[in-house]
């Protein structure tokens, strides 16, 4: 099964994957993918596997991606490989884009795991963050994003400490193993 995650900006995606990647590391059951992003690996934010806008066209018409998409003009790709553990029945997981879960769902079978938040808590990890004025928080905070009908989709509110939410997206990912088993 592909477990797609996917939330708003400030939901806390990466800590609490993070989290649950250290707690299941040496469990064979499940594959944290390394996505490959045409972003230098200095730049910051997620592990991934920095490749320049050629490299990535190559890998992309060696068919070298089993998805792949554009936003906010960089070059994303979930490497082609998942699909050997997906046959074995392994749990992958994913960092997508909304944009591209009809397609994974419609090739793969899909869970889609949404990272949530209050949007007061949101907004204060927004801004922490410092990234955005004010008024491109707010604009960003009102943003309405829908996910295709028809997904499999189970949401993780990440709205107590670092700990809990841990906690909660485990038992997510455990559901997911035991529904991947039990095909």
């Amino acid at each position: 099964m592909l477990i797609a995650v996917v939330g708003p900006s400030g939901a806390g995606k990466d800590t609490l994957m993070g989290g649950a990647r250290a707690v299941l590391a040496q469990d064979a059951r499940f594959r944290f993918v390394r996505r490959a992003i045409t972003r230098p690996a200095e730049a910051g934010g997620e592990d991934h596997e920095a490749l320049n806008a050629s490299a990535f066209a190559a890998r992309q018409e060696a068919d070298g991606f089993a998805l792949f998409w554009e936003a906010h003009g960089l070059s994303y790709g979930i490497p082609r490989d998942i699909e050997a553990d997906l046959a074995a029945r392994r749990v992958v997981i994913a960092n997508l884009s909304r944009a591209v879960l009809a397609e994974a769902g419609a090739r793969y079978r899909l869970r889609v795991l949404q990272i949530t938040a209050p949007i007061e808590v949101l907004a204060a990890r927004l801004a922490a963050r410092g990234r955005e004025a004010p008024a491109d928080i707010a604009a960003r905070l009102k943003r309405e994003v829908t996910l295709p009908a028809g997904l499999d989709v189970e949401s993780v509110s990440n709205d107590a400490d670092v700990a809990e939410g841990v906690a909660r997206v485990l038992a997510a990912l455990n559901r997911a193993a035991s529904d991947a088993q039990g095909l």
